[in-house]
């Protein structure tokens, strides 16, 4: 019998979450966040990807 999970849709990634979505390396993801391609925020002392900023970048939509 397999489990039915709900889990809700994610809002933001760590970076190594973000890798694993993207299939992008944590270089290139550094580099985009150095260029500002890449939005961050701060929450802490983590650094959190919005998944809308995520899929921007993988789109090409910035």
């Amino acid at each position: 019998m397999q489990s039915i999970q709900n889990d809700p849709p994610k809002i933001g990634y760590s970076i190594r979450e973000a890798c694993q979505a993207s299939s992008l390396g944590r270089t290139t993801l550094y580099a985009r966040i150095a260029d500002g391609t890449l939005r961050t925020v701060r929450v802490g002392g983590r650094r959190i990807i919005p998944a809308d900023a995520l899929r921007a970048l993988v789109t090409g939509e910035v």
